[in-house]
């Protein structure tokens, strides 16, 4: 199947003016630091903007520096946080969710995605020039709010060329930043993370991390206690174990240079051996851009300690290959919610 097939028609919405490709421009060893970080802060919020602009950029960005692994990690996550988006708007979430609350679940998903790009991909471009220039730049670091940890990590990356360790260095903090403004923040707490839909999806791992190929086949990994710091940590470790395994690693790599990410399931859905008609929409029909701030700058690891477990092996207790399980899954979570949606009725 030509996995281009189904967006040839809506090619238009899925890219903005000047996205296509991460022009990082040319860098000239007389450029001044203040010139330096001007440049990085531009090219960080053009593609901050919305999912399918972080998830090229990720991609975009493996592509040209490979060795920094958890950029496909985190390109292929975001593809995930895409399909949780536009199911709010899907054929089920919409029947059974008023509409104040699937703007609430949305901005949750948009504004921990959009806060950890503006952390990591200031680190991400910091590397790129550090290579450019043959000197280590990460003491720049601060002028993005990044944290010690991290900086210390890019340090010590740039020294000893341990993929591996910065992959999980990269996943810890990223997990981190998230934790206060997003896990911990009062309303979305109170209104998102203990809510029934949430609580729903924790219990029978409904939002588990799927990883898809062009043969149809689909892995993944799943967590529960999303709310606990060290569970998405362990989460992480597990999914990037997942994703660069030596005989899985080119079926995913193939999937990304070959679909284009919309945010609907049908993204991956189209490739299965059997029939799926599409019930998500294209994200960017669907959501607007959303402008942030971020005007209470959280350092996170400010008298906070490093878990040694943290760097630990992930383990694994449950099949990574998903194909049944997603299957009776999704007919699990419609059943649900056609209950719910019942139930909304005779109200």
């Amino acid at each position: 199947m030509n996995p281009n097939r189904k967006t040839d028609n809506i090619i238009y919405f899925l890219h903005l003016e000047g996205e296509e490709v991460l022009d990082l421009g040319p860098f000239h060893q007389t450029t001044n630091e203040k010139s330096l970080i001007h440049t990085i802060r531009k090219i960080t919020s053009k593609w901050n903007r919305d999912n399918i602009s972080r998830t090229k950029a990720y991609a975009n960005y493996f592509n040209l520096h490979p060795e920094v692994q958890w950029s496909f990690l985190a390109s292929m996550v975001s593809r995930n946080a895409g399909y949780n988006m536009c199911d709010l708007e899907g054929e089920w979430f919409p029947k059974v969710l008023p509409t104040d609350f699937r703007h609430t679940l949305f901005m949750t998903y948009e504004r921990a995605n959009w806060l950890i790009f503006q952390d990591v991909f200031p680190q991400l471009l910091l590397y790129h020039y550090s290579t450019k220039l043959g000197i280590p730049l990460f003491h720049l670091g601060v002028y993005f709010h990044n944290s010690e940890f991290i900086i210390s990590e890019w340090k010590t990356f740039w020294e000893k060329q341990d993929e591996k360790r910065l992959m999980i260095s990269l996943i810890i903090n990223e997990q981190n930043v998230i934790q206060e403004p997003v896990i911990e923040h009062r309303n979305l707490n109170k209104n998102v993370f203990h809510s029934f839909v949430f609580g729903i999806q924790d219990y029978f791992h409904f939002s588990t991390v799927i990883f898809p190929t062009l043969n149809g086949d689909i892995y993944g990994a799943s967590v529960s206690k999303f709310r606990k710091l060290d569970c998405r940590i362990e989460l992480g470790k597990r999914l990037a174990s997942i994703l660069f395994n030596q005989e899985l690693f080119p079926l995913f790599y193939k999937f990304s240079l070959h679909t284009e990410h919309t945010g609907s399931r049908m993204d991956y859905e189209q490739y299965f051996s059997y029939k799926k008609r599409r019930t998500t929409p294209f994200l960017r029909t669907t959501f607007p851009i959303i402008t942030h701030s971020n005007t209470q700058i959280n350092i996170w690891d400010k008298g906070k300690k490093i878990k040694k477990r943290w760097y630990a092996p992930p383990t694994f207790n449950e099949t990574i290959l998903l194909n049944d399980w997603y299957r009776k899954k999704q007919l699990q979570l419609q059943a649900l919610l056609s209950i719910e949606n019942l139930f909304k009725k005779s109200d």
